[in-house]
């Protein structure tokens, strides 16, 4: 059975935790600026959503790049990016609707959420479980919609 990441933005305090295990886990720094998951403000609203790769199943990503840099991996499900191969020519961070595959300046490569080869740092980082790591079947394209839909950027006048 696959898993997925499960966000629950009502939980998110803005504490950055997931965003430190991330960059840790990748390159041995706390560095937010070098993680693959973001917390988003909404500055209307004070909501926090972390964000990051929904592993798509369509994943524009992976059929975009003209290079083949991007692979599904069979036992997470995650689409991981291969530093070997990618010519950083950027073409899946514009396929990407979610904006959540992104440039590293140092490298000349992108980089996406892999789910941790299975152990998402992210979800172990996270103190108020507003990260989980659940069976795939609880997540999906139409709940991040109807999630972005119900917390969005509106504001109380609405």
């Amino acid at each position: 059975m696959q898993k997925s990441l499960h966000i629950n933005a009502d939980k998110c305090t803005g504490c950055l935790q997931c965003e430190m295990a991330c960059s840790y886990e990748h390159y041995g720094v706390f560095n937010t600026s070098k993680s693959r998951i973001k917390v988003f403000e909404f500055h209307d609203t004070g909501k926090k959503v972390p964000y990051t790769c929904t592993q798509c199943s369509e994943a524009w990503c992976l059929q975009a790049c003209p290079v083949d840099a991007i692979s599904l991996d069979i036992l997470t499900g995650a689409k991981v990016v291969s530093d070997d191969t990618c010519v950083g020519c950027k073409v899946c961070t514009i396929s990407c609707p979610f904006g959540t595959i992104n440039y590293v300046q140092d490298t000349g490569k992108v980089q996406k959420c892999d789910l941790c080869g299975g152990d998402p740092a992210c979800v172990t980082a996270c103190p108020t479980q507003a990260i989980t790591y659940v069976d795939a079947d609880w997540t999906g394209l139409d709940k991040m919609r109807e999630w972005a839909d119900k917390l969005g950027n509106q504001n109380s006048s609405n």
